[in-house]
């Protein structure tokens, strides 16, 4: 393996694959030797061509940001020297990209229509990749009843149906206007998602989110897939919950797995503790299987609206109309107006972590994250809360906060989600979670972390390789054949976006 790393030929900078020591030397073909000025960690940029001060720095093509002072070729580029070039509201041009055609030739060829996975064809005709209970509850002040009623049901019925979970969330109550009704939209969907074979909705009764308001968010279902409860109105909860899990396993033992269609299949894409190897190893791998589902006639879905900023031109040129530029124009300034109207600054990431793997400015995580959504182009925009509407590559407004962005990929549908790390994280979502690690180092260390080692990518592994290691296995991971480690591990959680007062 090489020490370094270039991404494309008019960058300003390396990216070390090993810490590069004060006083080495690095070779690059066509262009001579550059002596390393200070020790450079693993994952962060070493400079190849001076750069004047305010001149912009290139990586992956793009500007990175602008040099804080003269950079002399061998200095270690970070944030002493390195800030953001982005600020305020831009003005956008619809220039569709030549490119973006929503198809790969090779991956179809590989992948076809054909493929299949084996799903569970559900009333409607949507189609899940398990066959659960969920235990729905519409305010957080009866979150420890239905945990109790999720641990005793699936004492008693778990090993009739793939699982019976319980999401614990704070809120329902106490919510005024938009806020409550974000709040009812997310967890409606969740209540709607083709995963849950049958759903309980406990509510104590004296809440905001009434049991019946929250039921016409819900919608028209299935007689016998949703039960409801109120907890003041029974007299043992606990024993009225165990009833009506047993009536709706009873109802979702009638389902069973059958081959659908992989066109069926929704990703949710998104990146975690981002490093310096993100958007040269995870991300483009994702990237390479989004395609490939996109080409096969399913649905990727991208969120993580602040961390588009600095690369959104991209999604932007890649829209698959005029109308869905605009949506993606009111997407990003959206975002932008919300940071203004809580007093923060628009640009202020990447956080800490991503800073200590060597992501120094909001374009640069912007320019790795947007690459998960491959090449495709953009099918349609998606608001908080609300559910997946058209095949192709979708993008979700969601912060990049990363619970609160999978529970909004799993409200929207998607029945996996890809999430790649240079960091490492044990979360999971509802849905089965793959993490994917940007570097060799940290799948060997955190081996019950992470379920795909897409740093192999700089070893011994090709992208069509590597892709198609990753693309067999989310087909078993659909047909439970295999589980995610957040799974075996029982780490399932959500997080509701909040931007309200609270009474």
């Amino acid at each position: 393996m090489n020490d370094w790393i270039r991404l494309n030929e008019r960058d300003h900078v390396v990216i070390a694959l090993r810490p590069l020591a004060k006083g080495g030397a690095l070779t690059l073909p066509g262009a001579g030797g550059v002596t390393v000025r200070e020790d450079v960690p693993k994952g962060h940029k070493v400079l190849i061509r001076p750069v004047r001060e305010g001149e912009h720095v290139l990586k992956f093509g793009y500007s990175i940001g602008k040099a804080k002072t003269d950079l002399a070729p061998g200095e270690w580029v970070h944030s002493h020297n390195l800030e953001t070039g982005l600020s305020g509201f831009l003005e956008y041009r619809y220039e569709p990209a030549a490119d973006a055609d929503g198809t790969d030739a090779s991956a179809a060829s590989q992948t076809g229509r054909e493929r299949s996975f084996q799903g569970y064809v559900r009333e409607g005709g949507e189609v899940g990749i398990r066959n659960e209970i969920w235990i729905i509850n519409t305010v957080g002040c009866i979150n420890k009843t239905c945990e109790v009623i999720a641990r005793k049901a699936e004492a008693l019925y778990g090993g009739r149906v793939d699982g019976i979970h319980h999401f614990a969330h704070p809120f329902g109550c106490s919510q005024l206007g938009d806020d409550l009704t974000h709040t009812q939209k997310l967890l409606a969907s969740l209540v709607n998602h083709p995963n849950a074979g049958g759903v309980l909705v406990v509510g104590l009764g004296c809440e905001n989110n009434q049991i019946g308001a929250f039921r016409q968010a819900i919608g028209e279902q299935p007689p016998g897939r949703v039960k409801y409860m109120r907890a003041q109105d029974v007299d043992d909860e606990l024993e009225t919950g165990l009833s009506l899990i047993g009536e709706l396993v009873e109802y979702a033992e009638r389902f069973e797995r059958r081959p659908v269609p992989v066109s069926k299949l929704k990703l949710g894409l998104k990146c975690g503790g981002s490093d310096g190897l993100s958007g040269i190893t995870a991300n483009p791998l994702v990237g390479a299987v989004s395609d490939r589902l996109v080409s096969a006639g399913g649905t990727a879905v991208l969120t993580e609206v602040p961390e588009m900023f600095g690369a959104e031109t991209i999604l932007m040129n890649r829209a698959a109309d005029e109308r869905v530029f605009r949506e993606i124009v009111e997407l990003v300034d959206g975002f932008k107006r919300y940071f203004i109207r809580h007093g923060q600054p628009i640009y202020e990431n990447p956080s800490p972590g991503n800073k200590d793997g060597g992501i120094t400015t909001l374009e640069e995580k912007s320019l790795g994250c947007t690459q998960k959504g491959g090449h495709a182009k953009v099918t349609d925009v998606v608001a908080y809360g609300e559910r997946l509407r058209k095949a192709g590559l979708n993008l979700l407004e969601a912060p990049g906060n990363d619970l609160v962005s999978v529970t909004a990929l799993t409200a929207a549908g998607a029945h996996i989600v890809l999430f790649t790390t240079g960091r490492g994280t044990p979360f999971g979502g509802p849905v089965p979670t793959v993490k994917l690690s940007t570097n060799s180092e940290l799948a060997d260390r955190k081996r019950n972390w992470i379920d795909f080692d897409a740093g192999r990518l700089l070893t011994y592994g090709s992208m069509e390789t590597l892709a198609g290691e990753l693309w067999e296995e989310l087909l078993r991971v659909a047909s439970g054949e295999r589980l995610t480690l957040n799974e075996r591990n029982g780490f399932r959680e959500i997080a509701i976006f909040k931007d309200g007062v609270i009474l």
